[in-house]
């Protein structure tokens, strides 16, 4: 019996222990640990110029890089679901459905019953717009009687209820359809006459109506923040809130809203008298290297150059806030592609731009002609060829033309509307770009043709804009 006793015991100990192994193991792991074993992250967005869209060269959005780089600080894929409209997305979030959401959503106090916001990020003011030429209200009296519109269960709405009290007529309409940019576009072609909108989505949008005007804030500044479930673990949510912290307190977070904002602020119409300045001042400098790079490629070299200016202005040190660079402002991803090695080179850039454009205009549909073709390009140099692609299916819809400038130039404004990229296959792009774009290259380019036919010497200024300007300037942006 006594011999057995060792054994009995150390039988014991090892039970013991496999007991408190077994018992650690099947220990619940917390939310963060969870998603770094799957390795995926899902966040809720919405499809918009302040968040997430497809861009020419790639994902985009100030949501999707914040996004983005939090999930590769994880180590895990980020995956991102576009929910139809903002309930949708406060409710996924409440119910656990995703992660968390990175939508620009405004803290308020009621959307704090439903979620948890970390930490800000960002500081809007909610700002009533009007179009120029109407008159300017005062105060939201003089809204009153009105027809006032607001993207449904949105920050809008809250503030509006609370403002109520102060002005008891105050009427509006709660539209579940459209997003903010999308009313943006009603007020600006009148067919509302006032709506509300987070202080960076009208600066993003005045570019594209410039006679939208801001009467005046109807909110103090507003934090904006991610938006997570609320739960006893807080793993996660420690975490987003630690790299938020790092990344304003390295700077990081201020470079990257410079990027999607701080051009606003310097956006200016260059003026005709400025383009004229610069054929004679700029142009000559360059003028070979885009005859010799449109010839290479049997283009118009004014039309090369008329891209150039649109791009940079002829600055082979431009740059632009998203990172794109030279005379032909290229990406990092096309100048590998192009093979151009120094994007400052005007040279190199000069080429290479003329050499995607000569691709370009060979991979637009075959059955498209001159001079629509050469406009299409354009269009893709600008906002890729599958947005560009979108918009010729939405025309399609439409009943008008694919193959026709004049019609797929109409739909491409529609890329930004939820009803209709929610139908496409590469989403949200904001549409009036390529418009814009198109047509002050085909300006530019009207007017570099008129000026190099004619004896500069004897055709006073004034004369060529009277004559000619008139009807050739691109639109104000």
């Amino acid at each position: 019996m006594n011999s057995r006793r060792p054994n009995n015991l150390l039988r014991y100990v090892v039970i013991l222990a496999l007991s408190q192994f077994l018992a650690a193991c099947s220990e619940p792991v917390n939310l963060l640990e969870r998603i770094k074993q799957d390795g995926v992250l899902y966040v809720a967005t919405r499809n918009s110029a302040t968040t997430y869209y497809e861009a020419a060269d790639g994902k985009s959005g100030l949501e999707y890089d914040l996004a983005s780089r939090f999930a590769r600080e994880l180590g895990v894929e980020l995956k991102l679901i576009t929910p139809s409209n903002l309930a949708d997305i406060i409710s996924m979030v409440s119910r656990g459905e995703v992660h968390f959401a990175a939508a620009g959503l405004t803290v308020t106090e009621s959307r704090q019953h439903w979620v948890r916001f970390a930490p800000p990020y960002q500081q809007i003011t909610q700002q009533l717009v009007y179009r120029m030429g109407n008159k300017r209200p005062r105060n939201l009296s003089d809204v009153q009687g009105k027809h006032l519109e607001v993207v449904a269960n949105s920050s809008h709405v809250e503030q509006l209820e609370d403002l109520q009290a102060a002005y008891p007529g105050l009427q509006w309409v709660e539209n579940a359809e459209s997003d903010s940019d999308e009313l943006l576009n009603l007020v600006w072609e009148q067919v509302i006459d006032f709506s509300v909108a987070d202080s960076n989505e009208v600066a993003l949008n005045r570019r594209f109506y410039p006679e939208l005007k801001v009467a005046f804030d109807i909110s103090e500044a507003q934090p904006v923040a991610w938006a997570f479930p609320k739960s006893v673990d807080d793993s996660l949510y420690n975490a987003a809130s630690d790299f938020i912290k790092r990344m304003k307190d390295s700077g990081q977070l201020d470079i990257l809203i410079a990027r999607y904002y701080g051009h606003i602020k310097k956006f200016n119409y260059v003026g005709t008298r400025t383009y004229i300045k610069h054929i004679h001042k700029r142009l000559p400098e360059y003028q070979s290297l885009f005859e010799a790079a449109a010839s290479q490629h049997e283009l118009d070299w004014r039309l090369l150059a008329a891209i150039g200016y649109q791009e940079s202005h002829w600055d082979p040190g431009a740059r632009s806030p998203t990172g794109v660079r030279g005379i032909m402002m290229l990406t990092l991803p096309t100048a590998e592609y192009l093979e151009v090695d120094n994007r400052l080179d005007p040279a190199q850039s000069i080429a290479g731009g003329a050499k995607y454009l000569a691709d370009l205009i060979r991979r637009v549909p075959v059955q498209i002609k001159e001079p629509d073709r050469t406009w299409f390009a354009l269009a893709a140099y600008n906002v890729g060829l599958g947005h560009l692609e979108d918009a010729r299916v939405i025309t399609e819809i439409r009943g008008r033309n694919p193959d026709v400038w004049t019609d797929v130039k109409d739909s491409l404004p529609l890329l930004s509307r939820r009803k209709w990229y929610q139908k496409t296959r590469y989403g949200y792009a904001r549409g009036r770009e390529p418009v814009h774009y198109v047509e002050n290259i085909r300006s530019y380019y009207d007017i570099l043709t008129w000026f190099t036919e004619q004896d500069k010497n004897v055709i006073p200024y004034p004369r060529l804009q009277n004559n000619i300007l008139e009807n050739t300037l691109p639109p104000a942006l």
